[in-house]
C-alpha cells in the first residue's frame, strides 16, 4: 500500500492542543512539555486502555494520539456484546485522554492506521497493545520510526517474528519493554533472590499451573459463544484487522476478546496468562536469554466451529542445567518452585508467596549475597528505561523468549510429539515439519521484511 493511499485510511487527525490547560504547560509543580515523554497508544481495547491509563497517570508522560481499528463510540455498542468485551475503541480512549487533560477529544489525535501515527516526528513512545498476531509487525515499524515500545505479552505470536523483534530493537536502538509485569513484583524478585541464594537447596523442578476453569473458560467448553457469521459493523476496520492473518468471515467472536483461543491470532492460556507464569519460571531458573533443550507436551483442543486453542495441557520442559518445567491445566494458577531443601509457590496474580518453611519467606538477603533488583512498577519501569536508556526488566530478548517457549509447547502439542530445541540457533533439532510452524504464512502485503 502506498504512503499516499494509507494516510488516507486515518479517522481522524489532530494536533496537540494551542491552549492547554497549565499542568500540560509544567505550572503548578507539574513536569513541564519539554521534559515529558511524548506517547501514542496503539490497540485501545481493553488491556491497551488500562495500559493507556497506566502512562496517562505518569506526570513524566503526555498522551497525544490514540490509534484502533475500531471506531467505537462512547456508548456500548453491539460491538461489545459479549462478556470481558465492554471497553475499548477510539472515541472511548480520546474521551479519557481528553478528560484527563481537561481538553476536548477533537484536540486529541486519533488513527486508524498504525502506520500513520509513527510518521509523527513529536512522538517518542507508543504502547502496542494489539491481538498478538499485530504484536511483531507493528513493534517492528516502530523501532524503524525511532519509537520506544511498550509491548504487551507475548512479545510475538511466532519465534521467527519474536526473533525479528529484538533485531529491530537492537538495530535502531530502541527501548522496549514486554507487558509481563509480574515480573516487577517485589515478591517475585524476592522468591528469585530465595532461590538463587540456596534457600530452598539446589533449585530441581518448577511446577506451573494454568487452570482453565474462570467463566469465560466455562463458556469455551460449553460451546455457548455465538460464532455465527454478520455484516461488518461500520464501527471496524475489519480488514486492517486481520492484517496479516488470512481472510475470514466476520464473527464477533472472532475479534473481540475471545481472539485469543484462534490459534491464528493468539496461543490460548499458554501465551495469555501462561506467558506471565513462564516468564517468571524462566527469570528464577536463570534462563532469560535461553530456554529448554526438550519440550514433550499432550493437550486437548476447544471443540468448535470456530476456537482452536488447546484448553487441556500437561507438559515437560527440560533445561541444560537439569531443572525441570512441569505445567498443566489444573491447580491453583501459580508456580511452585522445589528445591532439594523446600519449596516456594507464587501466586498469580499478585504474588502471594507461601513456603514449605514460614520462616523462608522472612529470610533477609545479605549485602554479600545475590540480588535481582527492585522495579518501581513495570510501567514506571520502562519510563526510568526511556530515560537513561537502559534495559528495562522485560527487554526484547526476555519477551522473546519467554514467547518462545510458550509456542513450543503449542507446537509439541500440535504435532503431539516431543521436540528437540536449540536454544542458539532457535531451531528444532531433526524436525523440518515442527521448525516449519515457527515462522508464520502473512497475507500480503504484509511481510517481515
Amino acid at each position: 500500500m502506498k504512503r499516499r493511499q494509507f494516510l488516507q485510511t486515518s479517522l481522524l487527525a489532530a494536533t496537540v492542543p494551542a491552549i492547554v490547560p497549565a499542568s500540560v504547560l509544567g505550572r503548578n509543580g507539574n513536569v513541564p512539555p519539554s521534559d515529558r515523554i511524548v506517547m501514542g497508544c496503539i490497540g485501545v481495547g481493553g488491556q491497551g486502555t488500562y495500559n493507556m491509563k497506566a502512562f496517562l497517570n505518569r506526570p513524566e508522560v503526555q498522551v497525544v494520539a490514540v490509534c484502533d481499528v475500531n471506531k467505537g463510540k462512547a456508548d456500548r455498542t453491539d460491538m461489545y456484546s459479549l462478556p470481558y468485551a465492554s471497553t475499548g475503541g477510539i472515541s472511548r480512549a480520546r474521551h479519557t485522554v481528553a478528560q484527563h487533560y481537561g481538553t476536548s477529544d477533537s484536540r486529541i489525535a486519533a488513527y486508524t492506521d498504525f502506520r500513520e501515527l509513527l510518521a509523527r516526528s513529536d512522538i517518542d513512545a507508543v504502547t502496542v497493545c494489539t491481538p498478538d498476531h499485530w504484536h511483531g509487525l507493528i513493534t517492528i515499524a516502530a523501532a524503524r520510526a525511532g519509537k520506544d515500545i511498550y509491548c504487551e505479552k507475548p512479545l510475538a505470536n511466532s519465534v521467527v517474528e519474536g526473533r525479528a523483534v529484538c533485531d529491530a530493537v537492537q538495530r535502531y536502538q530502541r527501548v522496549l519493554q514486554t507487558g509481563s509485569h509480574e515480573r516487577s513484583n517485589d515478591s517475585v524478585r524476592f522468591a528469585c533472590e530465595l532461590v538463587r541464594n540456596g534457600r530452598i537447596g539446589k533449585l530441581e523442578e518448577i511446577h506451573v499451573n494454568m487452570p482453565n476453569r474462570d467463566h469465560h473458560h466455562i463458556l469455551l467448553l460449553n460451546n455457548q459463544i455465538p460464532t455465527n457469521f454478520q455484516p461488518v459493523p461500520d464501527e471496524l476496520d475489519y480488514d486492517m484487522w486481520l492484517g496479516p492473518a488470512g481472510y475470514k468471515p466476520f464473527t464477533p467472536a472472532r475479534c473481540f476478546f475471545w481472539w485469543r483461543f484462534i490459534m491464528e491470532y493468539g496461543g490460548g492460556e499458554i501465551t495469555d496468562r501462561g506467558a506471565h507464569i513462564l516468564d517468571i519460571a524462566q527469570f528464577i531458573n536463570d534462563a532469560d536469554d535461553s530456554g529448554p533443550i526438550a519440550i514433550e507436551a499432550h493437550g486437548r483442543i476447544l471443540q468448535g466451529p470456530l476456537f482452536n486453542a488447546f484448553i487441556e495441557y500437561q507438559f515437560t520442559c527440560t533445561y541444560k542445567n537439569g531443572v525441570k518445567i512441569l505445567g498443566g491445566s489444573t491447580g491453583q494458577r501459580g508456580l511452585k518452585l522445589v528445591g532439594s531443601d523446600g519449596w516456594i509457590f507464587i501466586h498469580i496474580h499478585g504474588g502471594r508467596l507461601e513456603a514449605s518453611d514460614a520462616k523462608l519467606l522472612t529470610s533477609v538477603i545479605g549485602p554479600n549475597e545475590i540480588h535481582v533488583g527492585r522495579s518501581p512498577e513495570h510501567h514506571q519501569n520502562f519510563l526510568h528505561a526511556v530515560r537513561t536508556r537502559t534495559n528495562p526488566v522485560a527487554p526484547a530478548e526476555i519477551g522473546h523468549r519467554t514467547a518462545t517457549l510458550c509456542h513450543l509447547l503449542n507446537i509439541a502439542m500440535l504435532l503431539d510429539r516431543p521436540l528437540k530445541w536449540d536454544p542458539h540457533y532457535e531451531r528444532i533439532i531433526g524436525d523440518d515439519e515442527a521448525n516449519r510452524l515457527l515462522s508464520p504464512s502473512m497475507r500480503q502485503p504484509w511481510s517481515l521484511v
